[in-house]
Protein backbone atom coordinates (compact mmCIF):
# COMPACT_ATOMS: atom_id res chain seq x y z
CA UNK A 1 0.00 0.00 0.00
CA UNK A 2 0.91 3.36 -0.97
CA UNK A 3 -0.27 6.31 1.25
CA UNK A 4 0.45 10.03 0.32
CA UNK A 5 0.25 12.29 2.96
CA UNK A 6 0.25 15.38 1.81
CA UNK A 7 -2.74 16.16 -0.87
CA UNK A 8 -5.08 19.61 -0.81
CA UNK A 9 -8.77 19.33 -2.14
CA UNK A 10 -11.46 21.34 -1.96
CA UNK A 11 -15.66 21.34 -2.10
CA UNK A 12 -16.33 21.49 -6.07
CA UNK A 13 -18.49 24.47 -4.28
CA UNK A 14 -19.14 26.49 -0.90
CA UNK A 15 -21.35 29.55 -0.10
CA UNK A 16 -20.88 32.92 -0.71
CA UNK A 17 -18.75 33.69 2.07
CA UNK A 18 -18.99 37.54 1.86
CA UNK A 19 -23.08 37.25 1.50
CA UNK A 20 -22.57 34.35 4.43
CA UNK A 21 -20.46 36.40 6.78
CA UNK A 22 -21.21 40.56 5.84
CA UNK A 23 -17.18 41.16 5.13
CA UNK A 24 -15.03 39.93 2.61
CA UNK A 25 -11.43 38.55 2.39
CA UNK A 26 -12.54 35.49 2.06
CA UNK A 27 -11.70 32.60 -1.13
CA UNK A 28 -14.49 31.68 -3.63
CA UNK A 29 -14.24 29.07 -6.60
CA UNK A 30 -15.40 30.04 -10.36
CA UNK A 31 -14.99 29.97 -13.91
CA UNK A 32 -15.15 25.83 -13.36
CA UNK A 33 -14.25 24.96 -17.44
CA UNK A 34 -12.18 22.50 -19.42
CA UNK A 35 -10.98 21.15 -16.42
CA UNK A 36 -9.89 24.14 -14.97
CA UNK A 37 -11.23 26.38 -12.14
CA UNK A 38 -10.59 30.22 -10.75
CA UNK A 39 -9.49 30.37 -6.97
CA UNK A 40 -10.48 34.13 -6.34
CA UNK A 41 -10.21 36.77 -3.20
CA UNK A 42 -12.38 39.41 -2.94
CA UNK A 43 -12.69 38.75 -6.82
CA UNK A 44 -8.83 39.03 -7.59
CA UNK A 45 -7.62 35.56 -8.82
CA UNK A 46 -5.34 33.84 -6.09
CA UNK A 47 -4.63 30.27 -8.33
CA UNK A 48 -5.65 28.52 -11.03
CA UNK A 49 -6.35 25.15 -10.13
CA UNK A 50 -6.62 21.37 -12.08
CA UNK A 51 -10.29 19.41 -11.68
CA UNK A 52 -8.48 17.08 -9.39
CA UNK A 53 -8.73 19.30 -6.87
CA UNK A 54 -11.98 19.20 -6.68
CA UNK A 55 -13.33 15.79 -8.12
CA UNK A 56 -12.55 13.12 -6.20
CA UNK A 57 -12.83 10.76 -9.44
CA UNK A 58 -10.32 12.46 -11.50
CA UNK A 59 -8.34 12.38 -8.72
CA UNK A 60 -8.56 8.90 -8.02
CA UNK A 61 -7.67 8.31 -11.93
CA UNK A 62 -4.18 10.38 -11.44
CA UNK A 63 -3.35 8.10 -7.87
CA UNK A 64 -4.00 4.84 -10.35
CA UNK A 65 -1.63 6.31 -12.74
CA UNK A 66 0.67 7.24 -10.12
CA UNK A 67 0.50 3.84 -8.13
CA UNK A 68 -0.85 5.83 -4.91
CA UNK A 69 -3.48 3.53 -2.77
CA UNK A 70 -4.98 6.37 -0.70
CA UNK A 71 -4.41 9.66 0.02
CA UNK A 72 -4.76 11.63 3.31
CA UNK A 73 -6.72 14.68 1.95
CA UNK A 74 -6.42 17.92 3.60
CA UNK A 75 -7.97 21.59 2.76
CA UNK A 76 -5.81 24.16 0.53
CA UNK A 77 -3.91 26.13 3.68
CA UNK A 78 -5.06 29.48 2.16
CA UNK A 79 -8.96 28.18 3.71
CA UNK A 80 -7.60 28.37 7.27
CA UNK A 81 -8.71 31.78 7.72
CA UNK A 82 -7.41 32.53 11.05
CA UNK A 83 -7.48 36.23 10.26
CA UNK A 84 -11.48 36.19 10.25
CA UNK A 85 -14.39 36.17 13.13
CA UNK A 86 -14.08 33.15 15.44
CA UNK A 87 -17.45 32.09 14.93
CA UNK A 88 -16.97 32.18 10.98
CA UNK A 89 -14.02 30.63 11.12
CA UNK A 90 -15.53 27.92 12.69
CA UNK A 91 -18.74 27.88 10.66
CA UNK A 92 -16.10 27.24 7.25
CA UNK A 93 -14.26 24.95 8.95
CA UNK A 94 -17.07 22.89 9.39
CA UNK A 95 -18.32 23.01 5.83
CA UNK A 96 -14.71 21.76 4.98
CA UNK A 97 -14.84 18.81 7.20
CA UNK A 98 -18.08 17.49 6.05
CA UNK A 99 -16.93 17.70 2.78
CA UNK A 100 -14.02 16.15 3.63
CA UNK A 101 -16.24 13.18 5.30
CA UNK A 102 -18.60 13.38 2.95
CA UNK A 103 -15.61 11.89 0.19
CA UNK A 104 -14.31 10.00 2.87
CA UNK A 105 -17.30 8.16 2.95
CA UNK A 106 -18.02 7.49 -0.55
CA UNK A 107 -14.65 6.34 -0.89
CA UNK A 108 -13.31 4.90 2.21
CA UNK A 109 -10.63 2.69 0.62
CA UNK A 110 -8.76 5.33 -1.15
CA UNK A 111 -8.95 8.87 1.53
CA UNK A 112 -8.53 9.93 4.99
CA UNK A 113 -9.05 12.56 6.26
CA UNK A 114 -7.07 15.66 8.18
CA UNK A 115 -9.36 18.46 9.39
CA UNK A 116 -9.02 22.35 9.76
CA UNK A 117 -9.86 24.05 12.51
CA UNK A 118 -10.39 27.26 13.75
CA UNK A 119 -7.19 27.61 15.86
CA UNK A 120 -7.14 31.24 16.62
CA UNK A 121 -10.90 30.41 19.09
CA UNK A 122 -8.72 27.55 20.82
CA UNK A 123 -11.89 26.91 22.68
CA UNK A 124 -14.04 26.36 19.12
CA UNK A 125 -10.67 24.09 17.83
CA UNK A 126 -10.59 21.81 20.88
CA UNK A 127 -15.12 21.66 20.19
CA UNK A 128 -14.43 21.09 16.36
CA UNK A 129 -11.60 18.73 16.93
CA UNK A 130 -13.59 16.44 19.28
CA UNK A 131 -16.39 16.15 16.88
CA UNK A 132 -14.34 15.22 14.18
CA UNK A 133 -12.60 13.30 16.07
CA UNK A 134 -15.47 11.44 17.55
CA UNK A 135 -18.26 11.63 15.11
CA UNK A 136 -16.49 11.80 11.87
CA UNK A 137 -13.78 9.31 12.24
CA UNK A 138 -10.76 12.25 12.05
CA UNK A 139 -7.60 11.03 12.72
CA UNK A 140 -5.32 14.10 12.38
CA UNK A 141 -6.03 17.96 11.32
CA UNK A 142 -3.34 20.41 9.18
CA UNK A 143 -3.17 24.02 10.81
CA UNK A 144 -0.82 26.77 10.11
CA UNK A 145 2.75 27.24 10.67
CA UNK A 146 1.77 30.11 13.43
CA UNK A 147 -2.08 31.53 14.04
CA UNK A 148 -2.12 35.16 13.42
CA UNK A 149 0.56 36.75 16.28
CA UNK A 150 1.09 33.13 18.38
CA UNK A 151 3.74 30.94 17.35
CA UNK A 152 3.06 27.46 17.86
CA UNK A 153 4.30 27.64 21.60
CA UNK A 154 1.93 29.92 22.67
CA UNK A 155 0.18 29.23 25.81
CA UNK A 156 -3.22 29.71 24.50
CA UNK A 157 -3.04 26.55 21.97
CA UNK A 158 -2.02 24.19 25.02
CA UNK A 159 -5.61 23.11 25.08
CA UNK A 160 -5.81 21.98 21.12
CA UNK A 161 -2.78 20.16 22.04
CA UNK A 162 -3.68 18.53 24.67
CA UNK A 163 -7.01 17.76 23.10
CA UNK A 164 -5.37 16.09 20.64
CA UNK A 165 -2.95 14.26 22.33
CA UNK A 166 -6.10 12.97 24.48
CA UNK A 167 -7.93 12.52 21.31
CA UNK A 168 -4.85 10.25 19.18
CA UNK A 169 -5.22 12.96 16.66
CA UNK A 170 -1.93 13.49 14.56
CA UNK A 171 -1.39 17.39 13.71
CA UNK A 172 0.42 18.27 10.26
CA UNK A 173 2.01 21.52 10.04
CA UNK A 174 1.74 23.49 6.80
CA UNK A 175 3.37 27.00 6.34
CA UNK A 176 1.12 30.33 5.43
CA UNK A 177 0.59 33.46 5.60
CA UNK A 178 4.32 34.48 4.72
CA UNK A 179 5.35 38.04 4.07
CA UNK A 180 4.41 39.05 0.91
CA UNK A 181 5.74 42.38 0.40
CA UNK A 182 8.84 44.41 0.66
CA UNK A 183 11.83 42.26 -0.14
CA UNK A 184 9.39 38.92 -0.67
CA UNK A 185 7.44 40.68 -3.75
CA UNK A 186 9.15 39.26 -6.03
CA UNK A 187 10.36 35.74 -7.24
CA UNK A 188 8.22 34.25 -5.72
CA UNK A 189 10.30 34.32 -2.54
CA UNK A 190 7.37 33.96 0.06
CA UNK A 191 6.79 30.33 -1.71
CA UNK A 192 10.64 29.85 -2.42
CA UNK A 193 12.15 30.90 0.77
CA UNK A 194 9.00 32.02 3.01
CA UNK A 195 7.29 28.82 3.41
CA UNK A 196 10.85 27.09 4.40
CA UNK A 197 11.40 29.35 6.93
CA UNK A 198 7.93 29.85 8.40
CA UNK A 199 7.94 25.55 8.90
CA UNK A 200 11.44 25.75 10.84
CA UNK A 201 10.18 28.22 12.90
CA UNK A 202 7.18 26.73 13.77
CA UNK A 203 9.60 23.31 14.65
CA UNK A 204 11.10 25.70 17.08
CA UNK A 205 9.03 27.03 18.82
CA UNK A 206 7.68 23.01 19.37
CA UNK A 207 10.91 21.75 20.35
CA UNK A 208 12.62 24.95 21.78
CA UNK A 209 9.09 26.28 23.13
CA UNK A 210 8.80 22.60 25.20
CA UNK A 211 5.83 22.35 23.57
CA UNK A 212 6.74 18.42 22.67
CA UNK A 213 8.09 18.32 26.10
CA UNK A 214 4.81 19.30 27.86
CA UNK A 215 2.99 17.30 25.60
CA UNK A 216 4.96 14.11 24.68
CA UNK A 217 2.67 11.75 23.26
CA UNK A 218 1.59 14.35 20.55
CA UNK A 219 2.04 13.04 16.88
CA UNK A 220 3.28 16.31 15.27
CA UNK A 221 4.68 16.24 10.98
CA UNK A 222 5.76 19.18 9.39
CA UNK A 223 5.44 19.69 5.55
CA UNK A 224 7.89 20.05 2.62
CA UNK A 225 10.55 17.90 4.66
CA UNK A 226 10.28 19.99 7.84
CA UNK A 227 11.29 22.56 5.75
CA UNK A 228 14.78 24.54 6.50
CA UNK A 229 14.98 23.07 10.11
CA UNK A 230 16.75 19.75 9.48
CA UNK A 231 19.14 21.57 7.39
CA UNK A 232 19.75 24.10 10.17
CA UNK A 233 19.58 21.88 13.13
CA UNK A 234 23.05 21.54 13.38
CA UNK A 235 23.01 25.66 14.04
CA UNK A 236 19.82 25.30 15.96
CA UNK A 237 21.50 22.92 18.17
CA UNK A 238 24.62 25.31 18.83
CA UNK A 239 22.70 27.86 20.03
CA UNK A 240 20.72 25.46 22.13
CA UNK A 241 24.38 24.55 23.67
CA UNK A 242 26.01 28.37 23.98
CA UNK A 243 23.03 30.72 24.47
CA UNK A 244 20.75 28.49 26.87
CA UNK A 245 19.75 31.92 28.55
CA UNK A 246 18.01 32.49 25.43
CA UNK A 247 17.04 29.20 23.37
CA UNK A 248 17.11 27.04 26.84
CA UNK A 249 13.96 29.11 28.63
CA UNK A 250 11.24 26.49 28.20
CA UNK A 251 13.18 23.28 28.30
CA UNK A 252 16.33 21.96 29.17
CA UNK A 253 15.88 18.79 26.53
CA UNK A 254 17.70 19.32 23.25
CA UNK A 255 15.58 19.87 20.01
CA UNK A 256 16.97 16.75 18.55
CA UNK A 257 16.31 14.69 21.71
CA UNK A 258 12.53 15.60 21.04
CA UNK A 259 11.53 14.21 18.26
CA UNK A 260 10.51 11.18 19.42
CA UNK A 261 6.67 11.67 17.68
CA UNK A 262 7.91 14.04 15.11
CA UNK A 263 7.62 13.06 11.42
CA UNK A 264 8.06 15.41 8.29
CA UNK A 265 6.87 14.66 5.03
CA UNK A 266 8.79 13.87 1.78
CA UNK A 267 7.97 16.82 -0.58
CA UNK A 268 11.53 18.18 -0.87
CA UNK A 269 11.69 18.19 -4.37
CA UNK A 270 15.69 17.13 -4.39
CA UNK A 271 16.59 14.00 -4.32
CA UNK A 272 20.14 15.02 -2.45
CA UNK A 273 17.83 16.76 -0.19
CA UNK A 274 15.51 13.97 0.75
CA UNK A 275 18.68 12.15 1.29
CA UNK A 276 20.02 14.55 4.20
CA UNK A 277 16.61 14.37 5.71
CA UNK A 278 16.63 10.65 5.68
CA UNK A 279 19.68 10.96 7.38
CA UNK A 280 18.72 14.11 9.75
CA UNK A 281 14.82 12.03 10.35
CA UNK A 282 15.68 8.64 10.28
CA UNK A 283 13.91 6.46 7.48
CA UNK A 284 10.96 5.47 9.86
CA UNK A 285 10.19 9.19 10.19
CA UNK A 286 9.65 10.49 6.56
CA UNK A 287 5.84 9.98 5.33
CA UNK A 288 5.80 9.91 1.60
CA UNK A 289 4.02 13.03 0.14
CA UNK A 290 3.49 14.61 -3.37
CA UNK A 291 0.72 17.47 -2.93
CA UNK A 292 -1.05 16.58 -5.29
CA UNK A 293 -2.71 18.72 -7.69
CA UNK A 294 0.47 21.30 -7.10
CA UNK A 295 4.21 20.93 -7.17
CA UNK A 296 5.71 17.46 -6.09
CA UNK A 297 8.56 15.49 -6.20
CA UNK A 298 7.99 12.29 -8.56
CA UNK A 299 7.28 9.46 -6.23
CA UNK A 300 9.88 7.01 -7.60
CA UNK A 301 12.25 9.80 -6.20
CA UNK A 302 11.08 9.08 -2.71
CA UNK A 303 10.88 5.64 -3.31
CA UNK A 304 14.34 4.80 -4.67
CA UNK A 305 16.07 7.03 -1.37
CA UNK A 306 13.36 6.50 1.35
CA UNK A 307 12.66 2.39 0.36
Amino acid sequence: MKIDLHTHILPEKWPNLKERYGYGGWISLHDHCNGKANMKKDGQLFRVIDQNCWHPPTRMTDMDNTGVTVQALSTVPVMFSYWAKPEDTLDFSRILNDNLNETVKKYPRRFVALGTLPMQAPELAVAELKRCSSNLGFKGFQIGSHINDWNLDAPELYPVWQAAEEEGSAIFVHPWDMQQDGRMKKYWLPWLVGMPAETATAFCAMTMGGVLDRFPNLKVCFAHGGGSFPYTLGRIEHGFNVRPDLCATETKRRPRDLLKNVYTDSLVHDPAALKFLVDVMGEDKLLAANACTFLGLNRSDFEDIAG
